[in-house]
């Protein structure tokens, strides 16, 4: 049996689908039994609401060992995707309990249980920090702890650890490092996955792009990536997982265009970005708000980061989903 954590996200959610479609019998933990409904709306967004039914689900967290005692009786394999994602500088604390403490207590228990292949789903942010003499950042690059890194990155590159570490005590393991995972377009306000910000901001009419630019990929991708990589000989290893580096300008306008709305026309320097946040830091404090911009959105919305997918399309021959041309079937669903 197969075990997945993170079910009910974006990954998770779609990652469940596919292996059910491929004749795995599955098992998903779940910690509130509201957000169940967020996989059963993907298997129906896709026409396979009767493939949901054969979920295993189990109420259980990462964090909780007496529930993951449970959740690990008869698995083999274990897909972990949960994890806290959140760029707003109070979160530290949690970022780092869930992302590297949830982390070590899936990789403690698949080594006590003798899981036979181990999957974590990490991310492009906790990748290393490129030298000024390279130009893509590839799964080789060092990780530079003098250079600054957001919290969540951090607490990507402290569970990668925990990860490395089963190595030594006889864990096959497969991490994989996503850029900006693109899903399908949210049909409400509460469904807040993934990349669902970028269509929720375009949507509401927003007026600022910026040149700064990433890596992005399908949850398609990653999700069938993962499952190639498990059901390979492939051990041991990280592969960074995205279609191409794109402009944000460019992903915004197809957005945009996808839903037939107005393009953003304000370019956002990186002087009125840093002043955008510093002013919504201030604003947010004042009326106790959400934080809308933070500094590390604001850096990253100006960098301009270059990732390599060679080492993925040589071990597989993976060939990617075009992220323009899913943005505009997949608003059509």
């Amino acid at each position: 049996m197969v075990l997945v954590t993170g079910g009910t996200g974006l990954v998770g959610a779609h990652l469940l689908l596919h292996l059910i479609e491929n004749g795995e019998n599955v098992r998903a933990i779940y910690r509130t039994q509201n957000n169940i409904q967020k996989t059963k709306t993907v298997f129906e967004l896709y026409q396979k609401g009767d493939l949901f039914e054969k979920i295993n689900w189990l109420e259980a967290d990462i964090l909780d060992v007496p529930s993951l005692e449970i959740a690990f009786i008869d698995i083999d394999y274990v897909y972990h995707c949960a994890a806290l994602i959140s760029l707003e500088p109070q979160d530290e604390d949690k970022l780092r309990k869930t992302n590297i403490e949830g982390t070590a207590n899936m990789v403690n228990f698949s080594i006590a249980k003798g899981i036979k292949k181990f999957c974590f789903v990490s991310s492009i942010a906790a990748l290393g920090d490129i030298a000024p003499h390279e130009t893509y950042i590839t799964e080789e690059t060092d990780w530079n702890p003098e250079k600054p890194h957001s919290d969540y990155a951090i607490s990507k590159y402290g569970a990668e650890m925990e990860v490395w570490r089963s190595l030594q005590e006889g864990l096959d393991v497969i991490i994989i490092n996503p850029g900006v995972i693109l899903g399908p377009i949210p049909k409400t306000k509460t469904d807040d996955q993934g990349s669902a910000e970028f269509y929720t901001r375009v949507a509401n009419g927003l007026s600022f792009y910026t040149l700064g630019s990433t890596g992005f990929v399908t949850v398609n991708d990653v999700v069938r990536i993962a499952f190639d990589l498990m059901k390979s000989d492939i051990k041991n290893e990280r592969f960074t997982l995205i279609a191409e580096n794109i402009v944000f300008r460019d992903i915004l306008n197809t957005i945009a265009d996808a839903l037939k709305v107005k393009r953003p026309t304000i370019h956002a320097t990186p002087f009125l970005v840093n002043l955008g946040w510093i002013a919504d830091g201030i604003f947010s404090t004042l009326f106790f708000q959400k934080r809308r911009l933070t500094k590390a959105a604001a850096k990253a919305s100006y960098s301009n980061n270059l990732y390599t997918n060679e080492k993925i399309k040589t071990a597989l021959g993976t060939v990617f989903t075009d992220v323009h041309q899913y943005i505009k079937d997949i608003s059509k669903l």
